[in-house]
C-alpha cells in the first residue's frame, strides 16, 4: 500500500483537506510523473510482438501497469475531490465528477470514431479487423455505433475507459462513504470483488461476453486508492513498514517472476509443481485474479520500503517529459491508443526487426511528449487556475 509514497510525501486526511495542488497553486508532480511513466508503458505493452515491453512490468510478473494506474487513479480522485469538498461543498464536488466522467465517455467516443477510421485507412475494413475487434463495426456498423454509446462495445485497447466512465460516475457515492464508514466501505469494495471471483459477477458487453476490465473486479484496485488517500495509509503504516512484509512480500515477487519468466522459457516450467499450476491458473486479467491483485500489493510494499520517502523531488528532462504526460493522462492515453495501431502496422508491413520496433516505440513516446506539451502550453494560456508545471 505504500506504492504513492513514491509519488508523494503527504497523507492527506479529506477531513482537512487534501490538495491536488499546493498552496500556491502547483500540482504535486510526483502524482503526474507516475501516471506518465505509466502511459509510456501501457503504449509500449500495446504494440503487439514489441521487444521493448521487456523494459515494463508486463514480462516479470503477474500485474502490470494497468495495475498502478487504476490505483493512482483512485488516489488522485481523492486528492482533487475529497481536498475540494470542505471549501466547495458536495454540489461541486459532485459536479465535477460526473463532468470528469462525461469527458472520458466523450474521450471514448471520439477514440472509438478515429480508431475505425484509422483502421479502415490503412486496411480498407479487411485488414487488421480481427486485432482490432472492429470487425462487427464494419458488418453492422449501425449497431455497433449504438452499442458504443452504450458501452458494450470497445476496440482493442480502448476498453478501459468504459471502466473509468463508471468509476467516475460513482465517486461521489464513495467519497461519501469513506468519509463515513471508511473502513465498511473498503470491506463492501472486497466483498463485490469476491463476487466476481466467485459468481463472475461482470458487465455484459456486445455481441457477446463482458466489459475486458470489469468495473466490479478493478473498483477494487480504484477503492483502495482512495481509501488510501483519504487517511487509509495511516491506519496500515506500521505494517507495510514492517520487515516481516517486506520479506513477504519480496518472496512473492521472485514467485511470481519465476511464474512469469516461464511464459517466455520452457525450460523453467520444470521448475513449477503441477500442483502450483493448478492453483494459479487461469490467471484472468479481465476479473483482476487474485494473484495479480497480490502482486500488486506485494510491489507497493517493496517500491515503498525500498525508496527514499523524504527529500525533494528534482526535476530532469526526463521527469518533465513524463509530467507533460501525466497531467494530460486522458488525451495522452488516447493518442498512445492510436499510435500504438499505427506501430503495429509499421512493424507489419514494413519492418518487424528490433531496430524498427525502437523506433516505432521512441517515435511514440516523442509524439506523446511533444503533443502533451502542447496541450499543457494551451492550457496556461486557455484558462486561469493553477499553474500545471
Amino acid at each position: 500500500m505504500g506504492l504513492i509514497e513514491t509519488v508523494t510525501n503527504d497523507q492527506p486526511k479529506v477531513a482537512k483537506s487534501a490538495p491536488l495542488h499546493d498552496q500556491k497553486g502547483r500540482r504535486d508532480l510526483r502524482l503526474d510523473i507516475c501516471r506518465g511513466l505509466a502511459l509510456w508503458f501501457i503504449f509500449i505493452d500495446h504494440i503487439p510482438d514489441n521487444s521493448l515491453a521487456w523494459l515494463t512490468l508486463r514480462n516479470y510478473g503477474f500485474s502490470d501497469t494497468t495495475e498502478v494506474f487504476v490505483f493512482v487513479s483512485g488516489y488522485t480522485c481523492m486528492l482533487a475531490y475529497g481536498g475540494a469538498l470542505p471549501e466547495q461543498g458536495w454540489l461541486t464536488v459532485i459536479a465535477r465528477a460526473l463532468r470528469r466522467s462525461f469527458e472520458i465517455y466523450c474521450a471514448f467516443l471520439l477514440l472509438f470514431v478515429a480508431y475505425v477510421a484509422l483502421v479502415w485507412l490503412v486496411g480498407g475494413g479487411e485488414r487488421y479487423v480481427d486485432e482490432t475487434n472492429t470487425g462487427f463495426f464494419f458488418k453492422d456498423p449501425g449497431a455497433a455505433l449504438v452499442h458504443a454509446a452504450m458501452l458494450q462495445y470497445t476496440p482493442v485497447n480502448t476498453d478501459i475507459l468504459p471502466t473509468f466512465v463508471l468509476l467516475h460516475l460513482a465517486f461521489p457515492l464513495l467519497l461519501w462513504l469513506l468519509i463515513r464508514i471508511p473502513t465498511t466501505t473498503l470491506a463492501a469494495s472486497f466483498l463485490v470483488y469476491l463476487m466476481v471471483q466467485l459468481r463472475s459477477w461482470h458487465v455484459p458487453a456486445w455481441p457477446t461476453g463482458e466489459l475486458y476490465f470489469n468495473p466490479f473486479a478493478f473498483q477494487l484496485l480504484f477503492v483502495i486508492g482512495a481509501w488510501y488517500a483519504g487517511g487509509g495509509g495511516n491506519m496500515i503504516r506500521p505494517l507495510a513498514r514492517s520487515r516481516v512484509t517486506l520479506v513477504v512480500a519480496l518472496l512473492y515477487l521472485l514467485f511470481s517472476l519465476v511464474i512469469a519468466l516461464s511464459w517466455q522459457f520452457d525450460v523453467l516450467k520444470l521448475l513449477i509443481p503441477d500442483d502450483v499450476s493448478g492453483w494459479i491458473y487461469p490467471i484472468y486479467k479481465s476479473h483482476l485474479a487474485p494473484v495479480r491483485l497480490l502482486h500488486f500489493l506485494a510491489l507497493a510494499v517493496v517500491v515503498s520500503q525500498l525508496t527514499l520517502r523524504k527529500g525533494r523531488l528534482g526535476v530532469p528532462s526526463l521527469a518533465i517529459a513524463m509530467i507533460r504526460c501525466g497531467e494530460n493522462s486522458l488525451s495522452m492515453y488516447c493518442l498512445g491508443v492510436l499510435l500504438s495501431f499505427i506501430g503495429q502496422v509499421i512493424l507489419s508491413d514494413v519492418s518487424g526487426g528490433f531496430v524498427a520496433q525502437l523506433w516505432v516505440s521512441v517515435a511514440g513516446i516523442a509524439v506523446m511528449i511533444v503533443a502533451a506539451t502542447l496541450a499543457t502550453w494551451e492550457a496556461q494560456l486557455d484558462r486561469r487556475g493553477p499553474k500545471l508545471f
